[in-house]
């Protein structure tokens, strides 16, 4: 597989990414990020992009891929609610608009585990407008990954200090089922990429599952 991922250079991302490299199954990987990752590895490209809404469809580096992991973004905390649909909403829209050809590509979009029955939450709503809308496009297929906490992978150099206070809840989160390993969020990204799934929304006991076919 050859999969573009965005996000790189934060948590996430570079955990995802760094899982993927390490998979016999992927032939390459294309970061597109602000910024270089930080990373070097046989199988890894980089794309340097300062403004993601400057990409133009047909561009020739986003052509030709098997999936895209849209991982990049941002917290609500502190910000607009025009501020935040510009990074959620816009974004991630307009990168799907320029990659393809779609009908042989999946989009995987990384949302967020949350109450999405509550549409009165900010995030919540421009999240689901995301998601329906990347839904919508003419991809082979198109998910929304929808994660809680998510344990690092190994080689990581970007962990935010909240995630050593989340690893110590780790038995509370994986008793209520609100834990993945970074492994498994990037084997079930990938399995979704090669082989579907009965539904759109990816909730955490469904990463687990699908990451489970992938061994």
């Amino acid at each position: 597989m050859k999969i573009i991922i965005t996000g790189t250079t934060g948590y996430v991302g570079e955990g995802i990414m760094l899982s993927c490299l390490d998979n016999p199954e992927v032939e390459k990987v294309l970061s597109v990020s602000r910024r270089p990752c930080g990373h070097v590895h046989p199988k890894l490209e980089e794309y340097i992009v300062p403004d993601f809404m400057n990409l133009e469809a047909g561009d020739s580096k986003l052509q030709g891929y098997d999936a895209v992991f849209f991982i990049a973004g941002i917290s609500s905390v502190g910000l607009k609610e025009e501020q935040y649909v510009g990074i959620s909403h816009d974004i991630p829209l307009h990168f799907a608009d320029v990659v393809g050809p779609k009908e042989n590509m999946t989009f995987v979009y990384l949302s967020g585990a949350g109450n999405y029955k509550n549409t009165r939450q900010m995030w919540v709503r421009i999240k689901k407008s995301t998601e329906d809308a990347l839904v919508a496009m003419p991809f082979k297929g198109a998910y929304n990954f929808r994660p809680a906490i998510m344990w690092r992978y190994k080689g990581q150099k970007r962990i935010q200090k909240m995630q050593y206070a989340f690893w110590a809840m780790y038995p509370f989160f994986k008793l209520i089922g609100m834990w993945n390993r970074m492994s498994e969020v990037a084997d079930a990204m990938i399995a979704v990429s090669k082989n579907g799934y009965h539904k759109a929304a990816i909730e955490c006991r469904d990463i687990t599952e699908l990451a489970k076919l992938q061994k």
